[in-house]
């Protein structure tokens, strides 16, 4: 029973761990395989970033200066 316990609270632990790493990668939108710990390069995420929010505003603008159908 106690080797049963044992084996359980090792693979919860090591699971958690793996959990915690792949959420990381999630979390910052890279490749769920990748190095959590690679420095990440700011500029690029930023340059990614303005252009979604970019896309963006340039949708709802074309969606509020369409003409009214009838």
């Amino acid at each position: 029973m106690t080797a049963r316990l044992k084996i359980f609270f090792v693979g919860l632990i090591i699971g958690g761990v793996i959990a915690f790493l792949l959420g990381m990668n999630y979390g910052r939108g890279a490749p769920l395989l990748s190095n959590p710990f690679a420095k990440r390069d700011i500029s690029s995420t930023i340059k990614e970033k303005a252009g979604e929010i970019a896309e963006g505003a340039r949708e709802k603008l074309h969606d509020a200066t369409k003409p009214a159908s009838k």
